[in-house]
C-alpha cells in the first residue's frame, strides 16, 4: 500500500527534510503533520485516500525526526521553526494554498500556521487536541509520574529509553498511548516499566507497522523528539486573541487518553473553541483512541474527505 507513496528530500531552511507525497493535485494539496512517536508513516491511510480523491498529499518528517536532518545541537528548539518549515515546503513545491492536517503535537504548528498564514491555508483539521491559546500548566494539575512531566526532565527519558532498543521503545509507547488511561508512573518506576513484551500490540497495529516506525527512529533517535514537543511545551506561542479566518475541523476519539487532560473535554464540549474559530466543526469517534487515524482509517478518511469537499 505505502509503496505508492514517493519520497524525496527538500532543502528547507538549512536542513534536508524528508517529505513523503502522493497524488496529482487536481483538487488541491493536503499537508499532514505528525505527532510523537509518529512519523510521516502515521498518515499512510489518509494520504492514499486523499490522493485517490484527487488531492496531492504531503507528509514531512518533522525536523529532527525520521529521515529528516537533525538541527544543530546548540540551536533552541522552537515551535516557530515548525511553522516556518511548513511555509518553506509550500514555497519549495510552488503550492499557493493547502489544507493542513495535524495530529497530537502536530496540531500546534497546524493551528499556528492557519493563524499566521490564512492566505496560504484552505482549512485546518486537527486530531487529538483542541486549540489552546497558550502553554498548558501540567505541574499543578498532573502527578509527578505523569509521562510529560517525566520526559520533560533532561536526561530522564534518555536513560529510561536507553535500557531497550528502539523497537521496544516505540512498541511500549504505542501500547501505552493507545489506552484510555493517562500514562502515569509510580514512585520508583519509569514510563517504560508500564508495559513489557508480554503486553500485546493494539489489534490494528501490526509488527510490520512497528518495523516501519522503528527503522525511522533508528535513524533519528529520540533526542530531538524529546526536545520538541516535551521540553518546549512551555514555549508554545500565545494566541490569546486568536481568530481563525479559515475553516477549522476538530476530530477526537472519545477513548483518547488526552480527553482526560484537565480542561480538554471542557474546551471541546463547552463551545469555547467557537470564540476562536467561527467556522468550526467538531466530530467524535466513540471508540477512537489516541491513534484514531490508524485505528479507524476508514472513519477518519471519510471525515477528512468530507471536510475537503465542503471547502472547494
Amino acid at each position: 500500500m505505502a509503496q505508492q507513496i514517493e519520497h524525496t528530500h527538500l532543502r528547507i531552511r538549512g536542513l534536508n527534510l524528508h517529505v513523503a507525497q502522493v497524488g496529482k493535485d487536481e483538487l488541491g494539496t493536503v499537508v499532514f503533520l505528525h505527532g510523537f512517536p509518529e512519523i510521516w508513516y502515521t498518515w499512510r491511510h489518509q494520504m492514499l485516500a486523499a490522493a485517490a480523491a484527487g488531492y496531492r498529499a504531503i507528509a514531512p518528517d518533522c525536523r529532527g525526526y525520521g529521515l529528516s536532518d537533525q538541527p544543530p545541537e546548540d540551536r533552541e528548539a522552537t515551535w516557530e521553526d515548525l511553522v516556518a518549515d511548513v511555509l518553506a515546503i509550500l514555497d519549495a513545491l510552488s503550492i499557493p494554498k493547502a489544507f493542513v492536517v495535524g495530529k497530537d503535537f502536530g496540531v500546534i504548528p497546524a493551528y499556528d500556521f492557519a493563524l499566521r498564514h490564512p492566505d496560504r491555508t484552505r482549512g485546518v483539521m486537527c486530531l487529538g487536541a483542541p486549540f489552546n491559546p497558550g502553554p498548558i500548566d501540567f505541574d499543578t494539575t498532573m502527578p509527578e509520574g505523569f509521562y510529560i512531566r517525566r520526559w520533560r526532565e533532561p536526561g530522564r527519558a534518555e536513560a529510561d529509553f536507553g535500557r531497550y532498543d528502539v523497537r521496544r521503545v516505540v512498541r511500549t509507547i504505542y501500547i501505552l498511548f493507545s489506552r484510555s488511561e493517562i500514562p502515569v508512573a509510580k514512585e520508583g518506576e519509569e514510563i517504560m516499566d508500564l508495559a513489557d513484551l508480554s503486553t500485546p500490540l493494539p489489534s490494528w497495529f501490526t509488527e510490520e507497522d512497528l518495523d516501519a516506525y522503528a527503522a525511522l527512529y533508528e535513524k533519528s533517535g529520540f533526542h530531538y523528539p524529546l526536545r520538541i514537543p516535551y521540553r518546549a511545551l512551555h514555549r508554545i506561542t500565545k494566541h490569546v486573541d486568536a481568530k481563525f479566518q479559515v475553516p477549522v475541523f476538530m476530530v477526537m476519539g472519545e477513548k483518547d487518553y488526552c480527553f482526560k487532560f484537565p480542561g480538554f473535554e471542557t474546551a471541546m464540549r463547552s463551545g469555547i473553541m467557537n470564540t476562536f474559530a467561527p467556522d468550526l466543526k467538531i466530530d467524535y469517534i466513540p471508540d477512537g483512541c489516541h491513534f484514531v487515524q490508524e485505528q479507524f482509517p476508514e472513519k477518519v478518511n471519510d471525515l477528512l474527505l468530507a471536510f475537503l469537499k465542503d471547502h472547494p
